[in-house]
């Protein structure tokens, strides 16, 4: 794996992957704020066709906008992110599905303890969101559509958009088989 846009301060051991985020990081396109940013951590591998990429993320959220978790990317125009986000005053569920314009969907989390279990799964141009639960079970938050290359990259993401020193940790991050389409219900 390799990052882009490496941050300050980061580390792997035995499937635990911990990030401090550098100041003002973001991967956002054009809509509604008008601009364009693209320094976000994202530590990434290349994957060529369908899959699933699973990982538990939990962060240190304090600030408006603080965001990690899950990201493919064709290109800085064509990427869908995923993950815990101050928005709302709370931390919450967010989506971002860029086709070189940005949009944003917010699920709030009830019960929220800290930490929350994410999958991301590629159907060709399809993608879709789930989140997981304590009892194992899986809750379809999105499907979209990306017009995406063969292969692509997938992997963990991080950003702070107002400051910096967000602390995250990822762990059990994997990509293997994509789950069975039944699987998005």
């Amino acid at each position: 794996m390799s990052w882009l846009n490496e941050p300050p301060q980061w580390s792997e051991n035995d499937g635990l992957i911990r990030v401090v985020t550098g100041l003002k990081t973001d991967f956002w396109r054009r809509t509604f704020y008008g601009y364009v940013t693209d320094n976000g951590h994202f530590y990434r591998r290349a994957v060529t066709g369908d899959f699933t990429a699973e990982v538990t993320v939990s962060a240190g959220h304090s600030t408006l906008f603080d965001q990690a978790g899950l990201m493919l990317r064709a290109d800085e125009r064509t990427w869908l992110k995923t993950g815990l986000e101050v928005t709302s005053g709370a931390v919450q569920l967010s989506t971002v599905l860029t086709r070189d314009f940005s949009d944003l969907s917010v699920v709030p989390l009830p019960g929220f303890r800290g930490e929350l279990k994410l999958r991301l799964t590629r159907f060709g141009s399809a993608v879709c969101v789930h989140r997981g639960d304590e009892d194992g079970s899986w809750h379809l938050v999105r499907l979209g559509h990306l017009d995406l290359p063969e292969t692509i990259d997938v992997g963990v993401m991080c950003c702070s958009p107002q400051r910096a020193g967000l602390e995250v940790s990822f762990r059990d991050f994997r990509v293997g088989e994509p789950i069975p389409r039944d699987g998005l219900e």
